[in-house]
């Protein structure tokens, strides 16, 4: 569910302390069943508790000599800190978020990937094996409930990257992992398909036929959205170091993975906007958002290895760009697609900049349509492009939010903008606020939306600051 995806996390309405650990050990691969509706869990996105209010997770993958750790941020002003039971230097609890309800309980849920750990003994020098923790959310908050992991581990990053999203249609979630370690250049497992158990897959599935690097990272970056409108999501899967066929251009491959179908777009795909060029990393972020007011999702892909500058060199970081491909009734579209530059927004692109480092779709006006706001790192900044009925993203109005901390905008949430109780959507046009952090210095910080025509964001503050990448994932 895009809804799952936007907004999944959201600002606490008072930080409290009152620190708390759900952990548990991890068993192989589980399914699980179909719950009644709990008393007190009104079906809210972001809302792990079910009290009405929206809570916050924020991840610190390298906390505690990177062990890692995930602190959730209560709308009540509880705050909680979860970690791993046994848990050890180099794990990377928190290497990835996801939030979708995975039981049909109607609270959230929470999957934290886990990318380096190791089933045995820790290998020197080698990528971890690699599980991911799944929280249930309940009346008392989020609760461990089971691990999952590959029956074959090898260095595979397990739970490098998260999405969830309802890829079946029976209105619950179920849950996308991505290990870009594995043998064969990538994979991912979908947990939870209604009749089927985990079903893994590559690039060299028979339905996904596609020819396949070891150095491909197929899966490093996923994102699910209904781009075609049927009420069913897909899932865009990123490889930003595919061989497609130019070494490091990246591709995206959006599966409908209910019907086994696959199709791979490139910046060499006909109707996409930009040129492909080695180490471009086309896919290294990935944001699913309605920017046009259609109905159907639309997919925003970073491109931050893209040079703009003269005489870039191979494998550097670039000044950035990024791709945005919009739904059909036929799923994705590269006709129409936009290429998004600081050529054509407010700044000037810069070397290293690396514009499309992260990607954030969410309605910060209020106006009905997603904005899309994109991470320029190297810049410390964030530029918020707005969404409208009917040609979608637009130049006119567009934002240059500048931060503190070196890495401003190296991580981004759209989240529900703060101000009383959280509404239900249908009870009105909902409104988003901004979150950006910096990681490498902890930051977290704020900027509400403001309602109106144009596109206008309230004074960013700091929201929370923390140790070991704190801020690192926000969902």
């Amino acid at each position: 569910m895009k809804l799952l995806l936007t907004a999944c996390l959201a600002l606490p309405l008072g930080i409290g302390a009152f620190p708390g650990t759900a952990s548990g050990p991890v068993p192989g691969p589980v399914s699980v069943a179909a719950q009644a509706v709990t008393r007190g869990c009104g079906g809210h996105p972001s809302d792990f508790d079910g009290d009405g209010r929206p809570d916050l997770a924020v991840a610190a993958p390298y906390d505690d000599r990177r062990a890692g750790s995930v602190t959730v941020l209560y709308g009540s002003g509880r705050q909680d800190r979860l970690t791993q039971d046994g848990a050890e230097p180099g794990d990377a609890f928190g290497s990835a978020l996801a939030v979708g309800d995975f039981d049909g309980d109607g609270c959230a849920d929470l999957a934290v990937g886990v990318s380096e750990e190791f089933a045995g003994a820790r290998v020197p020098g080698a990528d971890g094996n690699g599980v991911v923790e799944v929280f249930h959310g309940s009346p008392g908050g989020l609760a461990w409930k089971s691990g999952l992991a590959l029956r074959r581990p090898s260095s595979d990053r397990f739970g490098a990257s998260l999405a969830a999203g309802d890829f079946d249609g029976d209105g619950r979630d179920e849950l996308a992992v991505g290990a870009p370690g594995h043998r064969t250049g990538g994979a991912v497992t979908v947990y939870w398909m209604k009749g089927r158990g985990p079903e893994q897959v590559t690039q060299g599935t028979r339905w996904v036929r596609q020819a396949a690097g070891v150095t491909d990272q197929w899966g490093a970056t996923l994102a699910a959205g209904d781009f075609d409108g049927d009420g069913r999501d897909e899932l865009a899967v990123g490889a930003p170091a595919d061989s497609a066929p130019l070494d490091g251009q990246g591709s995206v491959t959006v599966l409908d993975v209910k019907a086994h179908a696959a199709r791979r777009f490139t910046q060499a795909t006909p109707g996409i906007a930009g040129a492909a060029e080695k180490w471009d990393g086309f896919g290294a972020a990935l944001a699913t958002g309605d920017f046009n007011g259609d109905g159907r999702d639309d997919l925003a892909v970073g491109v931050p290895g893209e040079g703009l500058s003269a005489n870039q060199r191979a494998m550097d970081y670039g000044d950035g760009t990024v791709d945005v491909l919009y739904g059909s009734g036929g799923g994705l579209r590269a006709a129409g697609s936009e290429a998004w530059s600081q050529r054509s927004l407010t700044g000037v692109p810069r070397y290293y900049d690396r514009f499309g480092a992260a990607l954030a779709a969410g309605d910060f006006n209020g106006d009905g349509n997603d904005d899309l706001a994109i991470g320029v790192p190297g810049e410390r900044a964030v530029q918020v492009v707005r969404g409208g009925r009917p040609g979608g993203l637009t130049r006119r109005g567009d934002l240059l939010v500048k931060g503190e901390g070196r890495d401003f905008g190296a991580a981004l949430a759209a989240v529900p903008a703060r101000g009383g109780r959280f509404r239900p959507l249908s009870a009105g046009r909902p409104l988003d606020a901004l979150v950006a952090a910096a990681p490498d210095q902890g930051l977290v910080l704020y900027a509400p939306g403001v309602r109106g025509s144009s596109l206008r964001l309230g004074r960013l503050r700091r929201l929370t600051e923390g140790t070991g990448l704190y801020g690192y994932a926000f969902g």
